[in-house]
């Protein structure tokens, strides 16, 4: 297995589209993430404009990565310096995540929610996928410890999995041995930090694109036309109250990034919905968090 280093400077190549392209995902993407890594979750409004925009053309896969044991160990040792590392990425990013649950009420065991997570997997990638927002969501805004049984079974019973499942694969071997194939994934492909994307063209087997870190949106794009061989028009994006009744609870920032607005300007259209009792604000630490009602 092969794969290039991403490179902003290389040229896209404008081929023809292939009609068989509508018909079917070419592009998988590979997201290495670890479900208490402020860089990941800052990484969310990226993957939702590319999903809204180009989702038609690629399949997202989350792959549970990350330093367990490095991680396990800075939480007893330097719980102040994990606090500002993830005040500071809110600062930088405007995805809140309150570092004080380092001082306040520190993740007891990382390998457990990333064993729920692929617990939750078990019930689909779908499942899977909301119940990891759901964590995140609990994590970085209202400061739970995230490895609690009783704080990931409410996470469960909020992302509508079914409970029952989730409390007997919470602790089977069957989601052991996903996690397992992660972190073997992670070491194959030579995944060092998180966030990380490898994208693959189906019509490429042998040849992926790793992309490591954050990158401006425009970047991810980039990347994507070039896997595709062709630059495609985005999909024209839905109404505000239609992406909000879909997503139910977003960051300021996520809006901001779709809709290409400002913080500022994003704000403004979610008071107009305020005031016609769709939305609500949630107050976090650092920027703004809206919940749909409507």
């Amino acid at each position: 297995m092969s794969w290039k280093s991403l490179n902003s400077k290389d040229e896209t190549k404008g081929t023809a589209s292939g009609f068989f392209d509508l018909l079917k995902r070419p592009i998988e993407i590979y997201v290495f993430i670890d479900p208490l890594c402020p860089e990941c979750w800052s990484l969310e409004p990226f993957l939702k404009k590319l999903t809204i925009e180009y989702g038609r053309f690629f399949t997202l896969r989350p792959i549970i990565s990350g330093k367990l044991a490095s991680l396990q160990q800075n939480k007893v040792e330097k719980p102040e310096q994990l606090k500002k590392v993830w005040d500071n990425t809110a600062t930088r990013t405007g995805m809140c995540c309150d570092g004080d649950v380092w001082l306040e009420n520190p993740i007891s065991s990382p390998l457990a929610t990333s064993l729920a997570v692929k617990a939750a997997e078990l019930q689909g990638k779908k499942a899977g996928m909301r119940f990891l927002r759901k964590v995140q969501e609990y994590v970085f805004l209202e400061k739970k410890n995230i490895s609690e049984e009783e704080i990931l079974i409410e996470c469960a019973n909020k992302s509508k999995l079914d409970v029952h499942e989730f409390k007997k694969d919470l602790h089977s071997e069957a989601a052991k041995r996903a996690l397992q194939c992660d972190l073997k994934l992670t070491h194959e492909m030579e995944v060092e930090t998180t966030p990380t994307l490898v994208i693959f063209n189906e019509y490429e087997e042998d040849a992926g694109l790793k992309i490591t870190g954050i990158y401006s949106y425009e970047v991810y794009v980039k990347v994507l036309q070039e896997m595709l061989q062709k630059e495609p028009k985005p999909s024209v994006k839905p109404e505000l109250e239609d992406f909000l009744m879909h997503y139910r609870f977003v960051a300021n920032k996520e809006i901001a990034v779709v809709y290409d607005w400002s913080e500022q300007q994003a704000k403004k259209e979610m008071k107009k919905l305020v005031l016609k009792q769709k939305v609500r604000e949630v107050p976090v630490k650092h920027g703004a968090f809206w919940e749909y009602i409507g």
